[in-house]
């Protein structure tokens, strides 16, 4: 992809339960960050910001690495500073609030919301394509680049079921790929972009302490089965010699 993803656009990361897709939301976060001081609000509504923190630790995201310019909330942190207006406000209208708020006060870059399946379970949406059309429009009008996680089943090649698809600029698909009897990898590419030139095909994705890096996938050599051979036929295989025309 050239240049990565473009200002102010609002992407969704898709994929199946174990392919770290909070992982790789929370290392965007962590690397314009670090390399280009942006600041970036991680709002995790899947686990404990503690548990968040720890694992991203474990990979090499060391919060204190970007001193404030990474704020992580979580469903606890909204319910204890937003309590007056989740008493008359959907899980939607406060997490907007918040965001709002913290944007104005301080400011930020990228926007992260983990996951945005989950926010439409809290919601509750009466209406959902027009309540998410309002919401996809409402992150545009932060002037933020937006990540949104989405959790899909395993096979589905669908990226949402209210239009979540069609709504984002770009989609990030992340899978699981079983290579042979021993071997899982998790694959990844980009299924749209808009504003910028990419590939769509997969690449390998590599997790290590060191970061994310893609490679291209090597696809592995089966072994080909030998085909049982028939019983072979003498005449065929040996040239028939001159007297056999003699004797005739």
């Amino acid at each position: 992809m050239e240049g990565g993803i473009p200002a102010g656009n609002v992407v969704l990361i898709a994929g199946e339960s174990g392919t770290m897709k909070s992982a790789l939301a929370y290392h965007m976060a962590f690397e314009n960050a670090r390399r280009e001081n942006h600041r970036a609000l991680y709002v995790t509504l899947n686990q404990p910001r503690s548990n968040l923190v720890r694992d991203m630790e474990g990979l090499g995201m060391r919060l204190d690495a970007v001193d404030d310019r990474l704020a992580v909330a979580d469903l606890g942190l909204l319910r204890m500073s937003m309590r007056k207006e989740l008493r008359t406000n959907s899980w939607t209208d406060v997490i907007k609030m918040y965001s709002q708020n913290l944007k104005l006060s301080v400011g930020y870059d990228l926007l992260i919301l983990d996951s945005l399946s989950v926010l439409e379970t809290l919601s509750g949406f009466r209406n959902p394509r027009e309540e998410l059309f309002q919401f996809y429009e409402w992150l545009r009008g932060l002037d933020v680049t937006t990540i949104l996680s989405y959790e899909t089943i395993a096979g589905d090649i669908e990226f949402g079921i209210f239009g979540e698809d069609y709504l984002a600029d770009g989609i990030i698909h992340m899978m699981m790929v079983k290579v042979n009897e021993d071997t899982i990898q998790r694959r990844i590419r980009i299924v749209k972009m808009r504003s910028t030139n990419h590939s769509t095909n997969f690449f390998s994705l590599i997790v290590s302490r060191d970061g994310f890096r893609v490679a291209r996938v090597i696809a592995p050599v089966e072994k080909l089965s030998q085909p049982q051979s028939a019983k072979p036929d003498p005449t065929k295989l040996l040239p028939r010699p001159d007297w056999v025309e003699h004797e005739r």
